[in-house]
């Protein structure tokens, strides 16, 4: 059986759109004539980007929260004593995304074909990363996938609830600093020049910082949309610069060098290379391939080239502890923790355990960051907003004195 993408009419004109499984689009086209629908369409869902291939560039992975929530209903499902093609059924009948329901079914097909689960999973490779594949790879070899699919479960779900809490702590920042930015530009462009005018119709000198004022509101009336223009094409071209691998490079060696951000990069990208090597070393994936694996979810390149070097030292009887050591990014904890596995032969606990210690680290350092940035944005802001409300109350008080 195949899964195939229909269009088809309901009795009122109305177009749906679905997938179903059928040996071949004529038995496709009688199951929606037996549901009272007149068929439109019927296509092959894995021909579609075949015979499409601009189709491919504009595929889409799956969120992350989706993910979880699949690999959850598999676990559940295939613990439960399910075949695996029975497993994909349930678990597609309960998805209601229509391109996710798409790709389970074409991936159940695969299945029924002959194919091992990992090997179908690998004509997705745009929605399952190498971790999520490898690891289900060794489960199915181990035969043990119900309790791998569980901690790529867990794993995933952790990942998730962590992505939030980074989304959620940049939230307040962020606004903090639109806010700020605003209220600035419109007491520069609208406020300022309105209440000084007065005084310059009246021929009073200013005093240099009410005039420094005014030339800054001049510019920003004269030139505000063009250096609005300049910083978003600046945004894009630095963006685009550094897809260069040299200029990557550098600009990624740099940030690790900066106060408090570079510490907060170590240990985001620290924290994803252990987590991801705890899960595929426990679910058997032998050390170098998990850490091979394990390298490509870390962003930072440079933190990147450093593993590729741990991991061949690795490859030539080095110890996991000492390969790591010389990246000279991981913490000194951590590492003791990892020799302390590998001498007591419970590196997998001890993996478990520092990956858990060390996402621990990276949430009170981002909470640290956070709570620091909030009450230095409001002394900035402060700051900008007293030194304008100074400079228009100049003129006045110089004009008070004169009278008096």
């Amino acid at each position: 059986m195949a899964a195939f993408e229909f269009k088809a009419l309901d009795a009122n004109g109305k177009q749906k759109k679905g997938v179903i499984e059928a040996d071949g689009p004529r038995q496709v086209r009688q199951q929606l004539r037996d549901k009272q629908l007149m068929p439109v369409s019927v296509e092959l869902a894995s021909s579609r980007n075949i015979e499409n291939p601009l189709k491919n560039l504009f595929k889409r992975s799956i969120a992350t929260a989706d993910l979880a929530m699949l690999t959850r209903q598999l676990s559940t499902l295939i613990g439960a004593g399910l075949p695996i093609e029975e497993a994909f059924k349930a678990t597609a009948e309960q998805t209601e995304k229509k391109r996710i329901q798409s790709m389970i079914l074409e991936i159940r097909s695969k299945v029924l074909e002959g194919h091992s689960l990992a090997g179908a999973l690998n004509e997705f490779d745009y929605a399952f990363p190498p971790l999520y594949r490898a690891t289900v790879a060794a489960g199915e070899h181990a035969g043990h996938l119900d309790t791998v699919l569980i901690r790529l479960a867990d794993y995933m779900e952790n990942s998730q609830v962590n992505q939030q809490k980074i989304k959620l702590a940049a939230v307040y920042p962020i606004i903090l600093c639109l806010v700020a930015i605003g209220i600035v530009v419109g007491l520069l462009t609208y406020v300022v020049p309105d209440i000084v005018e007065v005084f310059v119709k009246n021929g009073q000198e200013l005093p240099p910082l009410t005039q420094a004022m005014i030339t800054a509101s001049d510019f920003l009336q004269a030139h505000g949309i063009k250096l609005g223009i300049g910083i978003v094409m600046l945004f894009f071209g630095f963006k685009w610069a550094i897809r260069k691998d040299q200029l990557k490079a550098r600009y990624h060696l740099a940030i690790l060098h900066m106060p408090f951000f570079g510490k907060m990069v170590k240990g985001f990208n620290t924290s994803r290379f252990i987590s991801t090597l705890a899960i595929l070393n426990s679910s058997g994936v032998p050390l170098v391939e998990a850490m091979k694996i394990a390298g490509q979810v870390v962003s930072n390149v440079v933190i990147q080239e450093r593993l590729t070097i741990a991991c061949q030292q690795v490859t030539e009887g080095g110890s996991l502890h000492q390969a790591l050591a010389q990246t000279e990014i991981f913490p000194p904890m951590m590492l003791h923790m990892i020799a302390s596995g590998e001498a007591s032969g419970e590196l997998d606990s001890m993996l478990e355990r520092t990956a858990k210690t060390q996402e621990s680290d990276l949430q009170n350092t981002i909470t640290t960051l956070v709570s620091m940035f909030e009450p230095i944005m409001l002394l900035v802001m402060g700051g900008v907003v007293v030194l304008i409300v100074i400079a228009i109350m100049l003129p006045i008080l110089n004009m008070n004195q004169m009278i008096g």
